[in-house]
């Protein structure tokens, strides 16, 4: 009796891996081939987070510009006019010292406005270094910010929402608004421009070699 409580006892614990067995030999291929949750981020980029790049500070230009502040009310253009630059905290205080005072964002401004310290506010869009961009030639082309940045009056958080910074994007534009698209345009500084000689037909000091390429993303 006892070998038979024995013989049953084994037979049960052999079915039972068996089982465990063809589930794992049935199931391992999915799970190698399901990729895991890093994998997954590594293989769709977080366009969002490129996009849209976490802040030291919540920032609505759709709250401030309803109550008609112009863009150079808080972005000045000084020279040599390369930079629309930010507002320093303590400009923002002028106003924030009596509005939406005991918000926690504004105590925290009002932090940086003590300590003198600029608020570390994070790019959405940057041209790399290797590239001559001034605001000041654009803004006297007639160009609006909106044309670059969006409807940025509307937005309560800043995305990007051109490829303005991108080499496609600058041509594209150049082509539309029939300006230079010579490598010297954007590749070399100012200085070195004005030292070029004039060709009819095209800007003062830019050669009048154009770039006839077409480009991705355009």
């Amino acid at each position: 009796m006892c070998f038979d409580l024995f013989q049953s006892t084994w037979k049960k614990r052999r079915v039972t891996v068996w089982i465990v067995q063809a589930v794992l030999i049935f199931t391992q291929p999915l799970l190698l081939a399901a990729p895991s949750p890093r994998q997954s981020s590594a293989a769709k980029p977080d366009t969002g987070s490129a996009a849209v790049p976490v802040q030291p500070l919540p920032f609505s230009h759709k709250t401030h510009i309803g109550f008609h502040l112009s863009c150079t009310f808080c972005h000045a253009n000084p020279e040599p006019g390369n930079q629309m630059t930010l507002p320093a905290a303590e400009t923002c205080m002028g106003c924030h010292a009596r509005v939406a005072a005991d918000k926690p964002s504004i105590q925290q401004l009002a932090k940086f406005a003590q300590s003198k310290e600029p608020i570390p506010w994070k790019p959405v869009y940057s041209v790399p270094a290797f590239v001559y961009w001034s605001h000041r030639t654009h803004l006297q082309a007639d160009i609006t910010c909106e044309m670059c940045h969006g409807d940025v009056a509307q937005m309560e958080v800043v995305t990007k929402t051109t490829n303005v910074t991108t080499m496609a994007g600058c041509v594209a534009c150049h082509r539309r608004k029939d300006a230079p698209t010579g490598c010297e345009t954007c590749h070399e500084s100012q200085s070195s421009l004005l030292g070029r000689p004039y060709f009819p037909g095209t800007a003062r000091g830019v050669s009048s070699h154009r770039l006839d390429m077409e480009f991705p993303g355009q």
